[in-house]
C-alpha cells in the first residue's frame, strides 16, 4: 500500500511540474485544414483537363467499337432469321463467322478497356501529384501543422478543399501543363 501511495505522489508531483509546460504549448495554436479529394479530383481544373484529354483520345475507337458492335449485332440478327432456311453447310459456315467475329469484337473491347484504364489511371495520377504539391505548398503558406483527408465530418471552418483547388489552378498558368 505504501508503494502504491509514494506512486501516486510521484504522479501528482510530476503532473504538476508539466503543467506549466502544458499552459505555454496550448497558447501555440495548432492548426489543421481537412482536404476532400475526391471533390479535388472532380473540380479541379487540372482532373477536368485529364477527362478531356481522355475523352479526345479514346473518342474515334469507342465509336469504332460500337459500329462493330451493331454490325455484329446486325449479322447476328440476320443469321437468326436466315438459319431455318440455309442449308446446314451454309449455316455452320455462317455461324462459325459470328463466333470470330464476336470474339474478335471481345478482344478490341478488352483492350479498349485495359488501354483506357492504364491511361485513365496515368492522368490522375498526374492531377494527384499536382494535388499533393498543392496541399503542401497551402500547408505552409498558412502554416498549418496537420492536414488530414477523407474524414467522415468536417467543420467548414477546417475543410481546405477551395484552397487547394485554387492552389491547384495557380501553378498551371504558369507551367504550360508539363510535369
Amino acid at each position: 500500500m505504501k508503494t502504491i501511495s509514494r506512486w501516486a505522489g510521484a504522479l501528482v508531483v510530476a503532473c504538476a511540474s508539466l503543467a506549466p509546460l502544458a499552459a505555454a504549448h496550448a497558447q501555440e495554436a495548432f492548426r489543421f485544414g481537412v482536404v476532400n479529394p475526391d471533390r479535388v479530383m472532380r473540380e479541379a481544373p487540372a482532373a477536368k483537363a485529364a477527362q478531356a484529354r481522355l475523352e479526345q483520345e479514346f473518342l474515334k475507337r469507342e465509336k469504332d467499337l460500337k459500329d462493330q458492335e451493331e454490325a455484329l449485332k446486325t449479322a447476328s440478327d440476320k443469321f437468326e432469321r436466315d438459319a431455318p432456311t440455309l442449308p446446314e453447310s451454309q449455316r455452320g459456315a455462317r455461324q462459325r463467322q459470328l463466333i470470330d467475329q464476336d470474339r474478335d469484337f471481345q478482344r478490341k473491347r478488352r483492350e479498349f478497356q485495359e488501354d483506357l484504364n492504364l491511361r485513365r489511371s496515368e492522368e490522375l495520377q498526374k492531377v494527384y501529384e499536382s494535388a499533393q504539391r498543392a496541399i503542401k505548398q497551402v500547408a505552409e503558406a498558412e502554416k498549418y501543422d496537420v492536414i488530414l483527408q477523407d474524414a467522415v465530418y468536417v467543420n467548414p471552418k477546417h475543410d481546405i478543399t477551395d484552397k487547394v483547388i485554387r492552389a491547384l489552378n495557380a501553378p498551371q498558368a504558369g507551367n504550360g501543363g508539363g510535369k
